[in-house]
C-alpha cells in the first residue's frame, strides 16, 4: 500500500522554478509538482496531452492567435498534443503536470529543459 502524499509538504521541499518534481506514478503517467514564477517558452509535445492542475496562485497559458487561458487554485486545463503553448506566472504559483513518463518540459531538448524523473 502506499502512502498518503501531502502536496502541500512536498512542495515545501523545493524552491527552483520551472524544474517539475515526481510525487507519484500511475501506471504510465506521472504526477509532478513544479512551482512556476515569469515567463516559459513556447512548446508543444508532439505524442501527448499535458494537464496543469492549479495548487496555489495563478498561471496563464497563452495559446497560438493571441489566446490564453486564466486559471486559479483548483482549475484544471488540459493543453491538447500538438499545440504551442507559453505558461506565464506574474508571481509564484504551484501547479501539478500529469503527462507520460519520460515527456521533455520543453518539447525538445534545449538550456531549459529540466531534469526528468526526478522525485522528490
Amino acid at each position: 500500500m502506499n502512502p498518503v502524499i501531502n502536496l502541500k509538504d512536498k512542495a515545501k521541499l523545493f524552491s527552483e522554478h520551472w524544474s517539475p518534481k515526481v510525487v507519484a506514478e500511475l501506471n504510465d503517467y506521472q504526477f509532478k509538482l513544479a512551482k512556476l514564477k515569469g515567463e516559459f517558452e513556447w512548446h508543444q509535445h508532439d505524442d501527448t496531452d499535458e494537464a496543469f492542475l492549479i495548487q496555489s496562485g495563478q498561471l496563464t497559458i497563452e495559446l497560438p492567435d493571441g489566446k490564453a487561458v486564466h486559471l486559479s487554485e483548483g482549475e484544471l486545463f488540459i493543453v491538447p498534443k500538438g499545440v504551442m503553448h507559453k505558461p506565464v506566472a506574474k508571481t509564484e504559483c504551484t501547479v501539478m503536470i500529469i503527462e507520460p513518463k519520460g515527456v521533455i518540459n520543453t518539447g525538445e531538448t534545449n538550456e531549459r529543459t529540466a531534469e526528468n524523473d526526478v522525485w522528490i
